[in-house]
């Protein structure tokens, strides 16, 4: 790496009349050899705005995002949430961009956006083809310096009420979405700004009120608190030109410093606990405070965190997973920038105790004392940890989140390399050495997450009171903040036009058809030394469509298929791998097995002979198989806990009816999984590992030549015609909409699934391509009528959309959402009704001009990683595609016609005839859903008639 200190300053032209804002570069980072390290340019402007360019060319593709450094750690007890709430309120408009507009206009450019909030930053973003850079640079600037006056009550209280629902959906509604806060309330003092989670308290989110929030803004928002980072296709010269034109006016806001905080001590164990409503099998959170992140012991907890928890290798998978006493056993090191945490989590089996958890955990950690730190556990991390930072640099977006996250957290955006030289300095001593130091004898929070009716099951009975005596409200200095717009000399409500269309080609590719009927498709990508390879076997769900009873067969047999070979065990396997930094994963679809393959090029040789025995060498045990059978119930019974599980399997099973295999999940039931023995898995292996119609996908930094003589040993595959059940998925009659509806007594909100089966099959230029360009206007993306009308004029909902899914043997059409349990029966109004304006007046010309725009602009976008280019090809291959594809469907984007799209959705948007299945609090719903008319059957949460219901309904 080479880095040049500046203080230059650049001298630019003025625009027009304007007096520019000259901006000072102070930084040039350049890459010295294969270092690892992102090359860019920092710049500051007089205002104090700092500005980082990384230029990549490799894709015509442009990130902008702008990085304010506050984060709920600048908030205080009774005002929680507000950094959150105001990421919400900055979506809004402002002076020069009407609400709802800066989603419309990002996505109109072909683009996708968001934003998000930690505990220490929020940052908001936008990736969009290259042209659009301007536009993009002009909204995040006038939102920046012109927000206010456009921030009314009636949005205040919308975007409060997305809020509370995202609270709902997931904290207050999810099992044990509640774990986190109850942990951080009681592991900081009161008042510490971690002390509670970035979504806030409801009741601090009901007493706030706007002007609490602008001043928030005014407070914070300044343009010296903010890191502008731009990544992609562009010049850096042209960014620092318009980051002058467009921000350099935005007067300086209050200084901001450094929160400092004295480090968490506790004086005893902390046994706390709470009761979970949605929950069936009780948790263990035990939690030590650490240290910040970047901190020099960061590399070495982690590495600690590693060998305690983390995977099948570690300690307590060992000793509590794998002896059947545990469901789940994790080990977390989360540093943030003022405080870490070093967490053990475990999920008993049934009939344990928390308290014998926490015994089987200390005497874990007393086993690794004794065995201490090896060689290969060090090989191991460093291995793992040169995987992650290679791979997130694939994307321009992983490369501008981490130098905007290290500029604002540290002020040096090139810490990649520090990180690099951390990891790799890291000794056996210094692991031992943070174990004595944060764990051994020190003191945790033992959080108790108990399931209703099970309060015995705790580790220990609480004993520990939060004091609330000693707090003093922090002076951030919102006192006398005065709004000050930036005065320009040119007219910002002129919005910024175009640059020329990027050209945007499709990933180059090679296809190879071998004699044993193996297909190959793969596509060169050399921006990062990875390679990532898919092989798909036929078989999967689908072979059980004559067998039902033991549906969730190939589920199972893939997972067997990540354990024990002949050669190694499941644990020596992944420690080989994680010593190269690769993956290998085998897991099941609707109809095939998956082998999914991630390498760094120098490690793919000795990658694919773990792949060879992996695939070649399984070994099926009856220990391992009844380990995994125990997991798998006990997995599928916590499922019937989520609401959004629960409703998303309800729905198939309604829209296919409960004996049809396209209407089960996948990963089988309770009886089903009981149903299946060992010599199940070994027959599967027997019977349906074939070359026949396998399909191997590659992508990366390796040519056709290179690649194929390295796969040889496929050629070993059995050549096996596997004949897949032919499955008759014609639409379901659905003679009218009925509610099936679905008790979760005390659910926050209720989960909605309305839809239908369409049997539209994939087909990448017919109708099915046709019906999702006609769905975009009714709920395909943000600016959808129903999104609009549930989350931005009502606030009913954080998120609400309308789907048409297909592959080769059927479709359906879906609306999903969660809503807030008290307006369940005036949603269901609203969605029926926007379906049926659908239906009878079809899309308006705005919306079929915008749909064109946003999706035929967005090509640039889809190409752009190793995975992304995997899936490409992938489906190329899948559904034999022709090569000029996408420009084939570009000509039916830029040609269809209004009449065109009325048509489809009038065929294929049926409100009164849909399967409405609604998952949420029966007492609270029901008297509201009774008046709506329809006919209400209430299903369990396997989706059968509860008793006394009549069965007529399937």
């Amino acid at each position: 790496m080479k880095r040049a200190i500046l203080l230059l300053a650049i001298a630019m032209p003025a625009l027009g009349n304007q007096v520019i804002a000259q901006a000072k570069l102070v930084e040039k980072i350049t890459r010295q050899g294969d270092e690892l390290v992102i090359p860019y340019e920092k710049y500051i402007l007089p205002n104090g705005l700092t500005l980082i360019v990384a230029e990549d060319h490799s894709d015509p593709v442009v990130q902008v995002d702008v990085t304010y450094h506050v984060g709920s750690a600048r908030e205080q007890i009774g005002k929680s949430g507000f950094a959150h709430f105001f990421e919400h309120m900055m979506f809004q408009g402002s002076d020069h961009v009407k609400d709802e507009e800066h989603f419309k206009m990002v996505t109109d450019a072909g683009g996708t956006l968001n934003g998000s909030t930690n505990r220490d930053r929020t940052n908001y973003y936008e990736t969009v083809p290259a042209n659009q850079l301007e536009k993009m640079l002009w909204l995040e600037a006038d939102r920046m310096g012109f927000l206010l006056d456009a921030v009314t009550q009636q949005k205040f209280e919308i975007q409060r009420a997305t809020v509370k629902n995202e609270r709902g959906q997931n904290y207050d509604n999810r099992p044990y979405g509640l774990m986190s806060e109850v942990a951080s309330r009681n592991l900081y003092p009161y008042g510490h700004p971690y002390s509670w989670l970035t979504i806030g308290y409801i009741e601090d989110l009901n007493r706030v009120d706007v002007n609490d929030l602008k001043n928030f803004f005014l407070r914070w928002y300044g343009p010296n608190n903010a890191t502008v980072t731009v990544g992609g296709d562009v010049k850096t010269a042209d960014v620092v030109k318009l980051a002058e034109k467009y921000f350099g006016s935005i007067p300086k806001g209050p200084s901001v410093e450094k929160v400092v905080v004295p480090p968490v001590v506790l004086d005893k164990d902390r046994y706390v606990s709470y009761t979970d409503n949605y929950i069936r099998l009780p948790l263990i959170n035990l939690v030590w405070p650490t240290v910040p992140n970047y901190h020099k012991d960061m590399p070495a907890l982690t590495c600690l965190a590693q060998i305690l928890g983390g995977g099948n290798s570690s300690l307590l998978y060992k000793n509590l997973v794998k002896t059947q006493l545990a469901l789940q056993a994790n080990v977390y090191s989360q540093l943030s920038e003022l405080a870490g945490e070093f967490t053990i989590r475990v999920v008993p089996m049934p009939g344990k105790t928390l308290a014998d958890m926490e015994k089987l955990i200390r005497t874990s950690l007393d086993e690794f004392e004794k065995r201490g730190v090896t060689d290969e556990d060090i090989q191991k991390f460093k291995g793992y940890a040169e995987a992650q930072y290679i791979n997130g640099l694939q994307s321009v977006s992983g490369k501008v989140f981490q130098l905007a996250a290290f500029q604002t957290l540290t002020g040096n955006a090139n810490m990649i390399g520090t990180l690099v030289k951390m990891n790799n300095a890291v000794t056996k001593e210094d692991v031992m050495r943070v174990y004595n130091q944060y764990v051994k004898g020190k003191h945790a929070v033992v959080l108790s997450v108990l399931p209703k009716g099970q309060e015995n099951v705790i580790a220990g009975p609480d004993n520990y009171e939060i004091d609330k005596s000693h707090y003093n409200a922090p002076d951030y200095g919102y006192a006398s903040l005065k709004y000050t717009k930036a005065t320009d000399n040119f007219d910002r409500s002129t919005h910024p036009g175009n640059g020329p269309n990027p050209v945007v080609k499709v990933p180059a590719f090679w296809r190879k058809d071998l004699p044993n009927k193996i297909k190959f498709i793969g596509a060169e990508n050399n921006e990062i030394p990875t390679v990532t390879l898919i092989i798909t076997i036929p078989g999967g769900h689908l072979l059980q469509a004559k067998d039902t009873a033991r549906v969730g067969l190939a589920s199972l047999f893939s997972d067997m298929m990540n354990e024990d070979t002949r050669n190694y065990t499941a644990e020596q396997m992944t420690i080989e791998l994680e010593k190269l930094g690769s993956k290998i994963d085998v897991s099941s679809s609707r109809n095939a097995i998956v082998f999914t393959v991630e390498a760094l090029k120098k490690n793919l040789d000795k990658t694919l002979a773990l792949l060879q025995e992996r695939m070649f060498n399984p070994k099926f045990t009856d220990e391992t198989f009844n380990r995994i059978q125990h997991q798998t119930l006990e997995s599928l019974k916590q499922a019937k806990t989520r609401p959004a599980a629960v409703a998303d399997d309800v729905i198939s099973l309604v829209d296919y009816g409960p004996n049809h295999i396209l209407g089960m999940n996948e990963s089988g039931t309770v009886s089903t999984i009981k149903n299946i023995t060992l010599k199940d898995v070994e027959d599967y292996y027997k019977n349906y590992m074939t070359a026949t119609n396998t399909k191997v996908v590659l992508v990366g930094d390796i040519t056709q030549n290179e690649i194929l003589p390295k796969l040889a040993f496929l050629y070993k595959l059995p050549n096996k015609t596997i004949e897949l059940p032919s499955i008759a998925a014609k639409p379901k009659e659905v003679d009218k909409s009925k509610i099936y509806l679905v008790n979760i007594p005390k659910a926050a909100q209720t989960e909605f699934r309305i839809g239908d089966v369409t049997g539209l099959k994939y087909d990448a230029t017919g109708e099915y391509y046709k019906a999702n360009l006609m769905n975009f206007a009714l709920g395909g993306g943000f600016n959808g009528r129903v999104n609009i009308n549930l989350r931005e004029d009502k606030g009913w909902t954080y998120g609400a959309r309308t789907t048409f899914d297909g592959d080769e043997y059927t479709g359906d059409f879906t609306f999903s959402s969660g809503i807030k349990a008290d307006a369940t029966d005036s949603a269901l109004t609203e969605v029926i009704k926007e379906m049926k304006a659908y239906n009878a007046d079809g899309i308006k010309d705005d919306e079929l001009t915008f749909m064109k725009n946003a999706i035929g602009q967005r090509d640039a976008l889809r190409y752009e990683t190793g995975m992304q280019k995997a899936g490409f090809i992938q489906r190329m291959l899948e559904y034999n595609l022709p090569a000029d594809y996408v420009d084939q469907q570009n000509k039916i984007l830029q040609h269809i016609t209004k009449p065109e799209i009325d048509a489809l959705a009038k065929k294929y948007i049926h409100p009164d005839k849909m399967n409405i299945v609604l998952v949420g609090d029966k007492m609270r719903i029901l008297p509201g859903l009774q008046k709506s008319g329809y006919e209400i059957i209430e299903l369990n949460t396997d989706g059968m008639p509860v008793d006394g219901e009549s069965k007529k309904g399937f």
